[in-house]
């Protein structure tokens, strides 16, 4: 993998060290994909540049671009209420949350598991508040749903189709939530509680897309070109720029993205601006439950993604790969 050696050796260790099942590693400049490897197995199955795997909370970047396009097409802004496009919502709340805390963290709707019983939109309606708006940072995955219902009733557009669309005008066509195209297990989320099935029926806008490293490569590849001030693609650069800029600030921040991770939210982004870890700290990406990361940094140039599926990972440090990719450069 020539310059790229030491991110890749990195992936290796993991897997042979038994921390990590498979790694699926992957790098891509603004031109396209430069170096992807694959190592280990799941349960037999050896892993493969080219396999599906679930992506988990990078879905949530997906949606925010959808939402994003919406905005730069004049159908709703950074402020829309949420109870524009769904009335009853926040029937017993005294505050306003908008379009712009649902992308980052701080709307203060309660979180259900990632596969409650009840549909989606009953854990979005349920009463109650965590927070008021804007005052607190705290993870949400529910809060998506609320993204697309406001896409839906403002723009029109169902999120996960035009999230195909765009996909597909970037050679990224094996975006899907369609679980039928066997991605990787998860090999430990039936012993921490996770009921797949459950969780994939919901086909919910904050997690559950599945997809390849090409697939995520392009992405990162298109999102470099737009950074770069090249018009077109799946949004304007103006947009772009719109969605890195850092909503939250110096608010408290709650368990899982304490302060002392040094990351800000901005439109759906992490903004790992003040990392204590990070050699280069000009980087916005996400990652998932299961161990997956998309990580975008355009001052270098590089995007990567690494692919796996476990969500238990002791000693996984994905800095140290995230610094042996910029070192590279």
């Amino acid at each position: 993998m020539g310059e790229y050696g030491a991110a890749f050796d990195w992936a290796r260790r993991q897997v042979e060290s038994g921390r990590l099942p498979t790694a699926v590693l992957g790098l891509a400049t603004a031109d396209g994909v430069v170096a992807l490897d694959a190592f280990g197995a799941t349960e037999g199955r050896p892993a493969r540049i080219d396999d599906p795997y679930w992506l988990f909370s990078i879905t949530k970047v997906l949606t925010g671009l959808t939402a994003a396009r919406a905005v730069e097409r004049g159908f709703l802004t950074p402020e829309t209420p949420l109870a524009e496009a769904i009335p009853e919502f926040g029937a017993d709340r005294d505050d306003v949350v908008r379009l712009r805390h649902l992308v980052s963290h701080t709307s203060g709707i309660p979180e259900p598991t990632m596969d409650p019983p009840e549909e989606l939109r009953a854990a979005l309606l349920a009463p109650g508040r965590d927070f008021v708006a804007g005052t607190v940072s705290r993870y949400s995955t529910i809060a998506f749903d609320g993204i697309a219902e406001l896409v839906r009733d403002r723009a029109g557009w169902e999120w996960d189709a035009d999230i195909t669309a765009w996909a597909a005008a970037i050679d990224a066509h094996g975006l899907t939530l369609d679980p039928s195209v066997d991605p990787h297990t998860v090999i430990d989320a039936e012993r921490l509680g996770l009921d797949m099935r459950r969780f994939a029926r919901h086909r919910n806008p904050g997690a559950g897309f599945i997809g390849t490293a090409h697939d995520l490569l392009a992405l990162g590849a298109a999102l470099l070109r737009i950074g770069s001030g090249q018009a077109g693609g799946i949004v304007q650069p103006a947009t772009l720029a719109m969605m890195l800029r850092p909503l939250t600030g110096y608010i408290p921040r709650l368990e899982p993205y304490r302060a002392e991770r040094g990351q800000d939210w901005g439109f759906t982004w992490n903004l790992r601006t003040r990392a204590p870890g990070l050699i280069d700290r000009d980087v916005y990406g996400h990652g998932g439950w299961a161990g997956t990361e998309f990580w975008v940094h355009p001052s270098a140039g590089i995007a990567y993604v690494l692919l796996t599926n476990q969500a238990e990972r002791p000693g996984v440090d994905v800095d140290e790969l995230d610094n042996a990719v910029v070192s590279a450069v």
